[in-house]
């Protein structure tokens, strides 16, 4: 094995150069700050878990977990996600809070990845989790809030496609009755997006023309409110019947917040079927191609950690946001330069304090000039007013030199 060369860096991830981190920052503020104003407190969880606790509770496939070892022998993962860390928070330290608690958090977790163009390794997620509701309303609210955070992130065109995985298990147990390896490839197909594959594969069951019908059918029921009657005509299996009640419920709890218009109802949206419960969805910015947010139910998840608790939320894609508003500009406070000589040091160094302790919005940057000569050929003034010096702009330039 080859010595990695030594501006090379580990598979998956990135250094961010200053503009960038200054656009990422600012999607954070904003988005913890409308959570905030949702009544979502931020936690922070550490970036080592055991693997026995949060790593076998995580959604997480177990093969994209980074494992290591302490001290002692223990197996460590790097935290993957921020549901299960939270879940163990939530049954441990906060065990004494009633229910409902509101959490939110924005970290960087890691993943392992296989050589695919357009995966990281490590990334950054922005989310809240609603714990100790079972209501419609608790999962109307965090598709709401999931709304706002994408447009206090900059995020001006999107659509959130809501499913629910209960419609898909009563249909498949209605059709599919004792059969779990054909329904488990169904799931799989949908999971994936491979509609071509699911039309395949229910070809290959020789199922009845009636049953081959509803299976495909499945592929239609995407669209405002309207799918929920067409649903309820497809399958009457109890739990596909509930699943659809309760999303409709949730759909008109979205139109009281004025936001079904971001809406639309995808009954082929499964999400991760092994550890979403109920209500899942994603939300998917215009001209790209993977989801900027995704989350849902899971109310089997605390009672991992001795707690159990229904619980829902959702979870931001920083970086892919980033990809969406990167262009855009963030207005950045007013840059000072402040150039003295060594006669002028102490009276330089205080002015540049007093402008930072000020109130108003500016940088301020302080340079010892040993050359005049030489600095100020380097220093222009642009056409609008600012100052250019060594590739660095100014909106100000304050001399004290003699």
């Amino acid at each position: 094995m080859s010595k990695p060369k030594v501006f090379e860096k580990p598979l998956g991830v990135k250094d961010y150069l200053p503009d960038a981190v200054t656009k990422l920052r600012n999607i954070e503020y904003r988005v913890l700050a409308c959570m905030e104003r949702w009544g979502y407190n931020q936690i922070i969880t550490p970036t080592l878990e055991y693997y026995d606790t949060v790593g076998v509770a995580s959604s997480t496939e177990d093969k994209k977990l980074f494992k290591l070892l302490d001290r002692k022998g223990k197996t460590l993962v790097l935290r993957s996600e921020l549901t299960a860390p939270i879940a163990r928070v939530a049954s441990s330290l906060l065990k004494e809070h009633a229910f409902p608690l509101r959490l939110s958090y924005h970290s960087n977790v890691f993943r392992a990845i296989e050589e695919e163009a357009g995966r990281d390794s490590e990334f950054f997620q922005t989310g809240v989790e609603l714990i100790g509701d079972a209501s419609s309303e608790a999962d109307a609210e965090v598709v709401a809030l999931a709304i706002a955070s994408l447009q206090a992130a900059g995020v001006n065109t999107f659509k959130i496609a809501l499913g629910h995985v209960g419609f898909l298990n009563g249909l498949f147990q209605e059709t599919l009755e004792g059969r779990s390896d054909a329904q488990l490839m169904l799931k799989e197909h949908l999971l994936s997006r491979d509609y071509v594959g699911y039309r395949e594969a229910i070809k290959s069951l020789a199922l009845t023309p009636e049953v081959d019908r509803e299976l495909n059918g499945v592929l239609r029921l995407r669209g405002g409110d309207e799918i929920c009657e067409q649903a309820r005509m497809v399958s009457q299996h109890p739990i596909a019947q509930d699943a659809i009640r309760h999303l409709c419920e949730v759909w008109d709890v979205l139109k009281a917040y004025g936001v079904s218009e971001h809406v639309v109802i995808d009954l082929t949206m499964i999400g991760d079927f092994s550890y979403y419960t109920g209500m899942t969805f994603e939300g998917y910015a215009a001209d790209l191609g993977f989801p900027v947010c995704s989350g849902g139910r899971y109310d089997n998840l605390l009672a991992q950690f001795g707690r159990p608790a229904p619980a829902t939320g959702f979870a931001l894609k920083t970086n892919r946001i980033l990809e969406v508003t990167g262009k855009e500009t963030v207005e950045a406070p007013s840059r000072v330069l402040i150039a003295y000589d060594i006669d002028h040091r102490e009276e330089a160094l205080q002015l540049a304090k007093a402008m930072r302790d000020s109130e108003q919005e500016v940088t301020v940057i302080t340079q010892l000039v040993s050359d005049q000569e030489v600095w100020s050929k380097d220093l222009s003034e642009k056409e609008d007013g600012d100052y250019e010096l060594r590739g660095t702009v100014y909106q100000d330039v304050i001399k004290l030199i003699d």
